[in-house]
């Protein structure tokens, strides 16, 4: 790109030496039109002469940038801070009709929470801040001030941004409800009620998998507890402190149980073999955290009524990514999925998606839609480690715009895709599971006609060895004799569909 000259955003990112944002879209002037994806999945586009800005101003490359680039309102707000007030004044009024000054005008305020003085009122018609073709949108806000529809997702003091992909595009046009309907007629009801009350437990025991714990009986009794009530909380009760607090208080050990939101600095690493602390993830300076937990609060009312499934995404990785605990952040982040989907409707109360059961068992995809989001802040982030193992950050005015307006659009992707692979591969994988269970049971009951119990245990004996019946158990079966044993194992193998060879000894 020798001979193209940098416009837009990606001008602006020089001028202003803002070498620590990311930006997903930057556009350049060149003699050929081109679209390119980089390694890091950024567009890079060319166009053509025609397309210089009028002016090379800061101002006139945001106009460029609102046209064509991608929103980032962590940049703007880094950008911003930099140009003058009455800079942006004087812009505002040279054309005070101007779709694009307006919202200039409006994001200024917004992100910098400043009020600007207009020589001239503005006019025109009222106009859509995102385009809904490019942006999932919150309800509509009238600003008189700016005659401008904000159609934001959140409020000023927290606000994500999620870019309509052609991949989210596709997976929102997937019909999750029918998916489950199908499930709901391959299976009869019995299977499918069996099945629901395992994935219950599933789910709980694999989202304690995903941190490494192994939870008390009592505490999985809780965990499934609130799973069995998810959706049952109003709109404004979602991530209310109240409910956030009653919920971390029943996951954790008692000792654990917080009483209000962190205090101190936190963090996310791993412990290394030379006793060191290897950092992940810098979580909000507590300074910042009422705010970013309101901001969270009133993006929850704002998203009411757009797609379930993206709104799980945003208020559960807002949630964890703010990291208002000390302890269960992680486990309740996956809940509040849970929590979403049934409150919004999509998933039946009653119901459950076990996607942390699918997130364990694809737990680099996982993390990979986690570090989407801590790796950029990383670069960013500066602390200094305190002799205790505690950190302190040291630039938290940099950090800010990072924290209150973040891209969240692969961990959208990231979610939804989630919810179809489990309706789609591990849901049916479970049902298919209970459904042969019980066809063997009936024909190992043909076989001999045994107590339950019996016929449980060879079932559990057979399944953990793949069809084969192993002869160490063959004590517990000494009533049985070894022709019936093996037609038992050839009844099973025959139902699950394994290797019909003649199975090796063990």
């Amino acid at each position: 790109m020798n001979n193209q000259q940098p416009v837009g955003h990606e001008w602006l990112k020089k001028h202003f030496d803002l070498s620590n944002f990311t930006l997903t879209h930057s556009s350049f002037i060149g003699s050929n039109s081109s679209v390119e994806l980089t390694s890091k999945g950024n567009v890079e586009q060319t166009y053509g002469r025609k397309y210089r800005v009028s002016e090379d101003t800061p101002l006139h490359h945001i106009e460029f940038g609102l046209k064509y680039d991608d929103l980032n309102l962590d940049f703007l707000k880094a950008v911003f801070e930099r140009i003058s007030q009455p800079d942006i004044e004087t812009f505002i009024s040279a054309a005070p009709a101007s779709k694009y000054a307006r919202r200039i005008g409006f994001l200024y305020e917004f992100l910098t929470d400043k009020r600007l003085t207009l020589s001239k009122p503005v006019s025109g018609n009222y106009t859509e801040l995102l385009d809904e073709d490019k942006y999932v949108t919150g309800k509509t806000i009238k600003e008189t001030r700016w005659r401008i529809n904000n159609n934001l997702l959140g409020a000023s003091k927290y606000c994500p941004v999620v870019r309509k992909t052609k991949e989210l595009k596709e997976l929102l046009d997937l019909d999750i409800q029918e998916e489950i309907r199908k499930l709901e007629r391959n299976y009869s009801p019995d299977i499918f009620r069996r099945a629901i009350s395992y994935l219950y437990n599933k789910e709980t025991r694999s989202s304690y998998e995903i941190e490494r714990e192994k939870p008390s009986a009592g505490r999985m009794e809780k965990f499934v507890a609130l799973l069995t009530k998810a959706g049952t909380e109003t709109n404004e009760g979602i991530v209310a402190a109240a409910r956030l607090l009653m919920l971390q208080n029943a996951i954790v050990d008692p000792r654990f149980a917080a009483t209000q939101f962190r205090d101190f600095q936190n963090f996310v690493g791993e412990s290394l073999p030379n006793f060191q602390e290897h950092i992940h993830y810098v979580c909000p300076p507590p300074g910042m955290l009422s705010s970013l937990m309101h901001g969270l609060w009133q993006m929850t009312l704002k998203t009411e009524g757009i797609f379930p499934e993206v709104r799980a995404a945003l208020i559960s990785f807002g949630f964890v990514f703010i990291h208002p605990f000390e302890d269960g952040n992680g486990r309740l982040h996956r809940f509040l999925i849970h929590d979403v989907l049934a409150h919004d409707k999509l998933v039946p109360r009653g119901l459950i998606i076990p996607v942390s059961a699918h997130m364990l068992n694809h737990i680099r995809e996982y993390d990979l839609a986690l570090e989407k989001y801590s790796k950029p802040l990383m670069q960013r982030v500066r602390y200094d480690r305190k002799p205790d193992g505690s950190i302190v950050v040291t630039n938290p005015e940099l950090l800010e715009g990072y924290f209150c307006y973040p891209d969240l659009t692969d961990q959208c992707n990231y979610l939804v895709q989630t919810f179809h692979a489990t309706l789609r591969e591990d849901m049916p994988g479970e049902l298919l599971l209970i459904q042969r269970y019980d066809e063997a049971k009936k024909e190992l009951q043909r076989i001999v006609d045994m107590p339950d119990k019996d016929i449980n245990l060879m079932l559990n004996f057979l399944h953990q060895n793949n069809g084969i019946f192993p002869k160490r158990r063959r004590e517990y079966f000494n009533k049985l004799t070894d022709e019936e044993i093996a037609r038992m194992q050839t009844a099973y193998r025959k139902v699950f569909e394994l290797d019909m060879s003649p199975a090796p000894s063990k």
